[in-house]
């Protein structure tokens, strides 16, 4: 009897088994790795300052300590902040899908190693290629899903991280070639770039927010107002932080400033800040944005008050406008993107008072308590440490965890 061997084979036995490896949930999208590390970064930091201020520690020595203190928290937090945001923003804007995986995790590598860099005086030529890496390796991220669909209207993000990243080697060539005041200038540069983006950023969505959050109606637009505001904030960065302000005397400095603080306050109390006294979400983001107009009014202040330095002034806008700013920011990002319920717990709302009191610690408390600086130094510091701790500690579970609803990302 003639048999057939079936050649037929087991349909497992013929695939090749692969193996499927998922994404870590801490890597799923940009603002996950990067609103938390540099959170913890940002206590870390203000608390080695503050132990150095009290004579407790020794900075490192690639650069002098008040450019350590600012180059880390501009382009260390402040960088970190806003790219989290922006390639977590991205993927609403164009549809595709945020950065993730292995890109991700690059980046944060990046970011880590030079911070690291920076905290334990490892100072060779390539880890400072690494630091000036992070922002143009964004920057990069962030346009490709935007001119994959041609979505020039998001594109303007891009030139602001291009002068953030020129500022960044402006800091570094200052150091390199010993002019400090070239350190000094690019940090101010960062400064006000922050402030343009926080301008940009602020219209667009806080009377959007606050319509929602209040159910009343959205404040309308005024387009010369707008216009106005964006337009005299960009003198401002032009002048204050490119250098030029050496160029002009003392009173036109202050009136430019004074007139973009007019101008900024003018469009603050137009989103009727009153409304919002019970949704933390929201008088949060009121209270950092009204750090800009009142930084800019105390720095055009500085320009005729003998007692109250430039830097002083200036914290209102580092400490005040930026840091609740971005902690607002975080906040409300951090449960919109992982699908929880804009109601953050309630331990938030004293994060959120902690960072706005610092803000008024660090430039008017330091002003009118000039004898007590140390003092109320050491207590800012404390304040934003309290303030950034807890969020690390509330939003760990957000994000470290998937989104709620199931959802990618």
């Amino acid at each position: 009897m003639n048999t057939k061997i079936s050649t037929a084979q087991e349909p497992d036995a013929a695939k090749p088994i692969e193996k499927i490896i998922e994404t870590p949930v801490f890597l799923q999208l940009a603002f996950r790795p990067l609103f938390f590390l540099g959170a913890v970064f940002s206590c870390v930091s203000l608390g080695v300052w503050a132990l150095f201020l009290n004579g407790h520690f020794q900075l490192p020595t690639y650069t002098t300590p008040f450019l350590w203190h600012g180059h880390e928290m501009l382009f260390g937090f402040v960088a970190a902040i806003v790219v989290g945001f922006l390639l977590t923003a991205v993927q609403n804007w164009t549809g595709i899908k945020g950065l993730n995986g292995k890109p991700l995790l690059l980046l944060i590598t990046v970011w880590f190693a030079a911070r690291v860099s920076f905290l334990i005086d490892v100072t060779t030529i390539p880890l400072q290629w690494i630091d000036l890496l992070f922002i143009p390796l964004s920057a990069y991220f962030l346009a490709r899903p935007i001119i994959a669909i041609k979505q020039t209207r998001n594109l303007m993000f891009v030139p602001v991280l291009t002068l953030m990243f020129l500022s960044n080697l402006g800091f570094h060539y200052g150091i390199y070639s010993n002019d400090l005041a070239l350190s000094q200038q690019a940090l101010q540069a960062m400064l006000w770039l922050t402030v343009l983006l926080i301008t940009l950023l602020g219209g667009r969505v806080i009377p959007f927010f606050t319509a929602n959050g209040t159910q009343k109606p959205r404040a309308s637009d005024q387009l010369w107002l707008d216009i106005s505001v964006i337009a005299s904030t960009a003198m401002v960065v032009v002048v204050q932080g490119f250098g030029l302000s050496n160029m002009f005397s003392p009173s036109l400095n202050a009136a430019l400033l004074l007139t973009a603080a007019i101008l900024q306050g003018t469009r603050f109390c137009r989103w009727k800040f009153w409304n919002t006294s019970k949704v933390a979400l929201l008088w949060s983001l009121h209270g950092a944005y009204a750090f800009v107009p009142l930084g800019m009014a105390l720095l055009a202040a500085s320009y005729t008050i003998d007692n109250l330095s430039y830097s002083t002034a200036q914290h209102a806008i580092l400490t005040g406008a930026i840091g609740a700013m971005i902690l607002s920011m975080m906040a409300r990002v951090s449960l919109g993107h992982s699908g929880r319920p804009l109601k953050p717990k309630k331990i938030m709302s004293v994060a959120f008072s902690l960072i706005l009191a610092t803000g008024l610690i660090r430039s008017l408390g330091v002003w009118l308590g000039i004898e007590s600086s140390l003092i109320m130094l050491t207590l800012a510091a404390a304040g934003w440490i309290l303030a950034y701790g807890i969020f690390a500690w509330v939003y760990w579970p957000v994000l470290s965890k998937p989104r709620i609803d199931g959802k990618p990302g």
